[in-house]
Protein backbone atom coordinates (compact mmCIF):
# COMPACT_ATOMS: atom_id res chain seq x y z
CA UNK A 1 0.00 0.00 0.00
CA UNK A 2 1.29 3.48 -1.13
CA UNK A 3 1.22 5.67 1.81
CA UNK A 4 1.38 9.59 1.81
CA UNK A 5 4.86 9.23 3.81
CA UNK A 6 6.02 7.45 0.79
CA UNK A 7 4.45 10.10 -1.67
CA UNK A 8 6.49 12.98 0.47
CA UNK A 9 9.68 11.33 0.60
CA UNK A 10 9.66 10.78 -3.54
CA UNK A 11 8.89 14.22 -3.69
CA UNK A 12 11.40 15.16 -0.91
CA UNK A 13 14.43 12.89 -2.89
CA UNK A 14 13.57 14.68 -6.39
CA UNK A 15 13.67 18.03 -4.81
CA UNK A 16 17.26 16.99 -3.22
CA UNK A 17 18.39 15.45 -6.72
CA UNK A 18 17.05 18.59 -8.52
CA UNK A 19 19.10 20.83 -6.26
CA UNK A 20 22.29 19.09 -7.09
CA UNK A 21 24.54 20.17 -9.41
CA UNK A 22 25.50 17.61 -11.23
CA UNK A 23 22.00 16.32 -12.12
CA UNK A 24 21.67 16.13 -15.47
CA UNK A 25 18.01 17.25 -15.24
CA UNK A 26 16.90 16.47 -18.80
CA UNK A 27 17.08 13.33 -17.18
CA UNK A 28 15.07 13.71 -14.32
CA UNK A 29 11.41 12.12 -13.89
CA UNK A 30 8.72 15.21 -13.49
CA UNK A 31 5.87 14.29 -10.66
CA UNK A 32 2.95 14.59 -12.21
CA UNK A 33 -1.20 14.17 -10.66
CA UNK A 34 -3.81 12.36 -11.96
CA UNK A 35 -7.45 12.70 -10.84
CA UNK A 36 -10.40 10.24 -10.67
CA UNK A 37 -13.72 12.03 -10.51
CA UNK A 38 -16.86 9.87 -10.42
CA UNK A 39 -20.22 11.56 -11.03
CA UNK A 40 -23.14 9.71 -11.20
CA UNK A 41 -21.11 6.33 -11.51
CA UNK A 42 -19.00 7.90 -14.71
CA UNK A 43 -15.74 8.49 -14.56
CA UNK A 44 -15.27 12.12 -16.18
CA UNK A 45 -11.82 12.37 -18.88
CA UNK A 46 -10.50 14.78 -21.09
CA UNK A 47 -9.20 14.73 -24.50
CA UNK A 48 -6.15 15.67 -24.93
CA UNK A 49 -4.95 18.83 -26.95
CA UNK A 50 -1.01 17.85 -26.79
CA UNK A 51 1.55 15.62 -27.32
CA UNK A 52 2.04 13.09 -25.54
CA UNK A 53 -0.89 11.53 -26.81
CA UNK A 54 -2.92 14.39 -28.35
CA UNK A 55 -6.61 13.46 -29.07
CA UNK A 56 -6.50 10.75 -26.85
CA UNK A 57 -8.81 10.34 -23.43
CA UNK A 58 -7.14 10.80 -20.11
CA UNK A 59 -7.37 11.14 -16.45
CA UNK A 60 -7.37 15.08 -15.95
CA UNK A 61 -4.38 15.81 -14.71
CA UNK A 62 -0.93 17.62 -14.56
CA UNK A 63 2.80 18.62 -13.50
CA UNK A 64 3.23 19.61 -10.42
CA UNK A 65 4.91 23.20 -9.28
CA UNK A 66 7.34 24.47 -7.39
CA UNK A 67 5.73 24.79 -3.52
CA UNK A 68 2.99 22.97 -4.56
CA UNK A 69 1.36 19.87 -2.74
CA UNK A 70 0.79 17.05 -5.41
CA UNK A 71 -2.71 17.14 -3.50
CA UNK A 72 -3.62 21.13 -4.26
CA UNK A 73 -1.89 20.32 -7.44
CA UNK A 74 -4.39 17.57 -8.30
CA UNK A 75 -7.38 20.04 -7.44
CA UNK A 76 -5.72 22.97 -9.57
CA UNK A 77 -5.09 20.84 -12.80
CA UNK A 78 -8.57 18.79 -12.33
CA UNK A 79 -10.35 22.68 -12.11
CA UNK A 80 -8.24 23.70 -15.43
CA UNK A 81 -8.78 20.55 -17.09
CA UNK A 82 -12.66 19.85 -16.27
CA UNK A 83 -13.97 23.19 -14.84
CA UNK A 84 -14.85 20.90 -11.65
CA UNK A 85 -14.38 21.68 -8.06
CA UNK A 86 -12.86 18.62 -6.31
CA UNK A 87 -12.02 17.52 -3.02
CA UNK A 88 -9.22 15.17 -2.00
CA UNK A 89 -10.50 11.29 -0.74
CA UNK A 90 -7.75 8.96 -0.93
CA UNK A 91 -4.31 8.19 -2.44
CA UNK A 92 -4.93 5.34 -5.44
CA UNK A 93 -1.40 4.78 -6.10
CA UNK A 94 1.85 5.89 -7.78
CA UNK A 95 3.08 4.54 -11.16
CA UNK A 96 6.25 5.09 -12.19
CA UNK A 97 6.91 2.46 -15.06
CA UNK A 98 9.58 4.32 -17.41
CA UNK A 99 7.20 2.99 -20.16
CA UNK A 100 4.30 4.82 -19.41
CA UNK A 101 4.89 7.88 -21.60
CA UNK A 102 6.32 7.16 -25.45
CA UNK A 103 8.60 10.30 -25.19
CA UNK A 104 12.06 10.14 -23.26
CA UNK A 105 10.50 12.28 -19.98
CA UNK A 106 9.79 9.63 -17.57
CA UNK A 107 6.37 11.10 -15.46
CA UNK A 108 6.10 9.62 -11.94
CA UNK A 109 1.92 9.96 -11.16
CA UNK A 110 0.22 10.05 -8.15
CA UNK A 111 -2.83 9.55 -8.32
CA UNK A 112 -6.16 10.26 -5.96
CA UNK A 113 -10.11 9.74 -6.06
CA UNK A 114 -11.98 13.06 -5.94
CA UNK A 115 -15.29 14.15 -4.89
CA UNK A 116 -17.13 16.45 -7.27
CA UNK A 117 -17.86 19.67 -4.93
CA UNK A 118 -18.89 21.94 -7.63
CA UNK A 119 -18.13 23.61 -11.28
CA UNK A 120 -19.76 22.19 -14.26
CA UNK A 121 -18.04 19.79 -16.16
CA UNK A 122 -16.07 21.81 -19.40
CA UNK A 123 -12.69 21.08 -21.23
CA UNK A 124 -10.16 23.92 -20.78
CA UNK A 125 -6.40 24.38 -20.54
CA UNK A 126 -4.74 21.64 -22.89
CA UNK A 127 -8.24 19.41 -22.57
CA UNK A 128 -10.45 19.88 -25.51
CA UNK A 129 -13.26 18.03 -24.18
CA UNK A 130 -14.24 16.88 -20.63
CA UNK A 131 -16.91 14.09 -20.66
CA UNK A 132 -18.35 11.25 -18.56
CA UNK A 133 -17.51 7.72 -19.50
CA UNK A 134 -19.67 5.10 -17.88
CA UNK A 135 -17.52 1.93 -17.08
CA UNK A 136 -18.49 0.00 -20.33
CA UNK A 137 -17.91 2.79 -22.28
CA UNK A 138 -14.12 3.13 -20.80
CA UNK A 139 -13.89 -0.86 -21.97
CA UNK A 140 -14.00 0.23 -25.69
CA UNK A 141 -12.24 3.71 -25.31
CA UNK A 142 -8.48 4.21 -25.96
CA UNK A 143 -7.02 6.06 -22.82
CA UNK A 144 -3.63 7.67 -22.78
CA UNK A 145 -0.53 6.47 -20.98
CA UNK A 146 -1.49 3.73 -18.23
CA UNK A 147 -4.68 5.08 -17.66
CA UNK A 148 -6.27 1.62 -18.13
CA UNK A 149 -4.11 0.41 -15.35
CA UNK A 150 -4.78 3.35 -13.25
CA UNK A 151 -8.76 2.83 -13.61
CA UNK A 152 -8.54 -1.19 -13.04
CA UNK A 153 -6.43 -0.50 -9.51
CA UNK A 154 -9.43 2.38 -9.26
CA UNK A 155 -12.35 -0.22 -9.57
CA UNK A 156 -10.51 -2.75 -7.59
CA UNK A 157 -9.96 -0.30 -4.32
CA UNK A 158 -13.63 0.44 -4.88
CA UNK A 159 -14.81 -3.39 -4.52
CA UNK A 160 -12.39 -3.45 -2.02
CA UNK A 161 -13.79 -0.88 0.14
CA UNK A 162 -17.49 -1.77 -0.45
CA UNK A 163 -17.36 -5.80 -0.42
Amino acid sequence: MVTMEFVTRLIAARHIHSMCQFANMSQSPRVTVDGIIEVGGKIALIKRSAEPFKGFWALPGGHVENKETVENATIREVKEETGLDVKINKLIGVYSDPKRTPDKIKRIAIVFSCEKIGGYLKGGDDAKEAVLFSRKELNKTRLAFDHDKILKDYFKSQFATEG
